[in-house]
């Protein structure tokens, strides 16, 4: 027998999202280190979602990489970065680039940056992984979308 929330639970899906901004969407290799990509809530399992939400596992690289290129949403998004140390969870072991609004920022720590909608956003790199973290994007969308 089915409970009445069965469809509220998913078990990692893979992303299914072709994202114009980032790797070969941008004509830049897509990163060796981006790995495991997965859905944790959408349109893809949960078709009432009214949000998306990623889970990719990053890992090692030890050069300056580009990923994702700028880019605009017409909805907020948050970007969250959460390294893998359980005895020290706010080092993030990596150093990102980010850039939002043409201001830049360097991310050596777990955490997350909120991006209002309409606010361009990125590039962002790797600068150096020197242990993996987990990438989640909560777009407060039903499904990802982007423009320049």
């Amino acid at each position: 027998m089915s409970a009445r929330h069965d469809g509220c639970f998913n078990a990692l899906p893979d992303l299914q999202v072709v994202f114009d901004y980032e790797g070969d969407g941008v004509g830049i290799p897509d990163p060796p280190n981006v790995q495991h990509a997965y859905e944790l809530i959408g349109t893809l399992e949960q078709p009432q979602a009214r949000i998306h939400s990623t889970y990719v596992w990053i890992t090692e690289v030890s050069e300056e990489t580009p990923w994702v290129a700028e880019h605009v949403h017409d909805y907020d998004e948050v970007l969250i970065w959460t390294g893998s140390d359980p005895a020290n969870p706010r080092d993030l072991g990596a150093t990102l680039r980010m850039v939002v609004d043409g201001e830049e920022h360097t991310v050596t720590h777990s955490g997350s940056v909120y991006i209002p909608a309409g606010t361009p956003h990125c590039p962002l790199d790797f600068i150096e992984v020197r242990r993996p973290f987990t990438f989640s994007a909560l777009s407060l969308a039903p499904e990802y979308s982007a423009r320049r």
